[in-house]
């Protein structure tokens, strides 16, 4: 199959370019438009209860508005508010032209040390909140706020959803950016220094910018509407770094096959067909193991991960399907000319660094082993200090963005944080509900620890068999206070102040993020062993063999536990973090498992293949070591930094993304593949290869020549 796409792609070169860039306009052309959504509801299932409450309100209380935004005044003094601070705040919100997403204000509140005032503006009930035209009309509001308060001693900052989310996305198209500058950056600087090339360096980047990854937002579009996926606006960043980063890996996979086998002076179209020959089992089966391990995510209960999984399995179908047809058919094309302006190409390299520790560690593996195992399992150790954290509101944005500003002066001002977002308990009942019996259970819920403010209960106008009653949290509703509160206090109470015949339930935006935790819980369960089992099938099938497998894939887990233990010692023990998002492990886990999976592969692979030329299994690792350590190292470089990049997007949910998986994808390159699995692999001997045996299969045709 191989050597079939190898000669295509080296005779019919611009055939092959030519079906991509048809390919590429036509899905431009006629793909459909998602929309993403950043409202964390609409991943849960309908059988959680915060969607249950939800589901209860949006029947029986129809014309209920939530609170779409909260203005939070205060005096730029510092002192306290005054009688007419208060009447001039009151007089700049009836005079506010407010947007048309906001329907109007409710009465001014202010709180008790008369440090602070806020206003709740209520949310049109036909908007969503997560639309784009709806959420940028924050701008507008602060702008009109901005020149009200000109000339004045009040300060006004808004605060609520529809501010947190308008500040979310703008963090999130900054990230964008940076991340996508950054990362271009550093492939044209170090694809420049490993090949002194200005057109290596530059062919990922105009492939993936102007074909992958149209092609790759086309199909991920299509598939959203087939398959009616949520689209999660973090999926963009994540798809430019692995768009570029593994794009480029299997550029240099293929890289340096080829001009190995140019410098042995092999003709250029012959030169491409070999190199695809011989790498492209490698490349196929670490595409294989990348997607599988992100198409295990539709697996998950949750539709955040039902979004993300999908959506970068195809970048990386994409990548791989150019890996082993564009990017050769465009080698062919530019010929020699692919290496200019750099005249040394041809001159073999002497390797002597990675072939010293090649010699090293053939004849010492045990020591390279428990060196590499031992430093990967000290750093595991650290993972069981893992404290998940689930406020993605602060996460998702920078601390110094006027939302989170706001908020931090609200609660500094007396006001408890659950103000800007009263959270629904929601009564029903398969009969008719008294008003006396919700007023009861509305008393009740006064007494519940972690309620700050019981608001009036209300009887469906409707259905008088469901009630609603607010109630205010004393913690931000978004930070892990409040979901520890919800969880542990809240809802058990709740569900215990229920009269007999009916039901309770909490709902909310706390709510939902207690769900997310119990869903994450059950995916954990879930989608590890899957990923785990099918990647372990397809290097049982890559390698032949029902031994390498196990400890390839330990090797793997090593690296998971040493590169969440390694971000537990940073941000929790040295950064003083109280803990890392929630949703770290499984990000690394996919990245680490399926990216490390590719390093393996690499080096394995050509260790089999030193072996079958004859060599005992020290010398076959020593070699592997020697010719596969150059392109492990480079495409680890590569795709760690383009990770890293990661974290200068400004908020800690990236940023810790950034650094764990940058972190594990060189360790799976750098301690993994270089040094843990060919040690492994040179002491197991031909028992690795077992049953197939594969490594004496050239031996035994060459003893079968003499």
């Amino acid at each position: 199959m191989f050597a079939a796409l190898g000669r295509l792609a080296s005779r019919r070169p611009w055939y092959v370019i030519g079906v991509w860039i048809v390919a590429a306009i036509l899905l431009v052309a006629f793909a459909p438009k998602v929309d993403s959504t950043t409202d964390q509801a609409d991943f849960l299932p309908d059988s959680y209860e915060s969607i249950k409450a939800t589901n209860l309100v949006t029947e029986a209380f129809p014309q209920q508005q939530d609170a779409g935004a909260t203005i939070v005044f205060d005096r730029t003094d510092g002192d306290p508010l005054s009688d007419d601070d208060v009447a001039e705040a009151t007089k700049i919100v009836k005079e506010l032209d407010l947007p048309p997403v906001f329907t109007g204000a409710e009465d001014i509140q202010v709180s008790q040390t008369k440090q602070v005032a806020i206003v709740n503006l209520t949310l049109d009930p036909d908007a969503t909140g997560q639309d784009p035209d709806e959420y940028n009309q924050t701008k507008d509001l602060r702008d009109e706020l901005a020149d009200a308060t000109d000339g004045t001693d009040l300060r006004a900052q808004t605060t609520g959803s529809l501010p947190q989310t308008y500040d979310q996305a703008q963090s999130g198209s900054s990230a964008e950016a940076i991340v996508g500058i950054a990362t271009v950056v550093l492939i044209l600087v170090l694809l420049g220094i490993i090949f002194r090339s200005v057109l290596i360096a530059l062919m990922p980047i105009l492939a993936v910018g102007f074909i992958l990854s149209p092609v790759s937002s086309a199909l991920i579009n299509i598939a959203a509407k087939l398959f009616d996926l949520q689209k999660d606006d973090s999926t963009t960043v994540i798809l430019i770094v692995v768009l570029f980063g593994i794009g480029t890996d299997y550029i240099l996979f293929f890289l340096f096959r080829y001009r190995e086998r140019m410098r042995e002076g092999e003709e250029h179209r012959a030169a491409v067909a070999h190199a695809l020959e011989r790498a492209g089992e490698a490349i196929a089966s670490a595409g294989a193991a990348v997607f599988v391990a992100f198409m295990t995510l539709a697996l998950s209960s949750l539709g955040i991960f039902q979004s993300i999984g999908p959506s970068l399995a195809i970048a990386v179908a994409v990548t791989l399907v150019a890996a082993l047809t564009l990017f050769p058919a465009l080698v062919t094309v530019l010929g020699k000319a692919l290496f200019w302006p750099s005249k040394k190409w041809k001159e073999p390299s002497q390797g002597d660094r990675f072939a010293r520790i090649g010699g090293s560690l053939g004849r010492h593996p045990v020591r390279y082993a428990v060196a590499s195992g031992g430093t990967l399992a000290v750093l595991a150790v650290f993972a069981l200090g893992f404290n998940p954290t689930f406020d993605l509101g602060s996460s998702s944005s920078s601390s110094t963005v006027e939302s989170a500003e706001a908020t931090k002066t609200l609660e500094d001002g007396g006001f408890a944080a659950g103000a800007t977002q009263p959270a629904p308990v929601v009564l029903h009942s398969e009969g008719q509900l008294t008003q006396d019996a919700v007023d009861e259970f509305a008393k009740g819920l006064a007494g519940i620890d972690g309620i700050a403010q019981v608001g009036q209960a209300v009887l469906s106008p409707t259905d008088p068999s469901t009630a609603i009653v607010m109630v205010v949290l004393d913690d931000d509703p978004s930070s892990d206070a409040a979901l520890k509160a919800v969880r542990d206090d809240i809802r058990p109470a709740v569900h215990d102040l229920a009269p007999e015949g009916t039901s309770a339930y909490v709902g909310g935006l706390t709510s939902v993020f207690v769900d997310f935790q119990a869903a994450m819980n059950r995916d954990y369960s879930v989608v590890f062993p899957v990923a785990a089992i099918i990647i372990m099938v397809i290097l049982a099938l890559l390698l032949r063999s029902l031994v390498a497998p196990w400890y390839l894939m330990l090797s793997v887990g090593l690296g998971f536990g040493a590169t969440l233990g390694a971000a537990v010692i940073i941000f929790q023990h040295l950064a003083g973090d109280q803990g890392l998002i929630f949703l770290l492990p499984i990000y690394i886990y996919l990245f680490v498992v399926a990216l490390g999976t590719d390093y393996n592969i690499l080096m394995i692979a050509r260790l089999r293949e030193e072996a079958r030329e004859g060599k005992s299994p020290r010398e076959a690792a020593a070699q592997a070591v020697r010719h596969a350590g150059p392109t492990v190292a480079a495409a680890g470089l590569i795709l760690a930094g383009t990770f890293a990049s990661l974290m200068l997007a400004g908020n800690s949910l990236l940023t810790q993304m950034g650094f764990a998986i940058s972190f594990g994808i060189a360790v799976a390159a750098f301690v993994m593949a270089m040094f843990f699995t060919p040690s492994l692999t040179a002491l197991i001997g031909h028992a690795a290869w077992w049953p197939g045996h594969g490594d004496e299969k050239k031996s035994e045709e060459l003893s079968e020549q003499h």
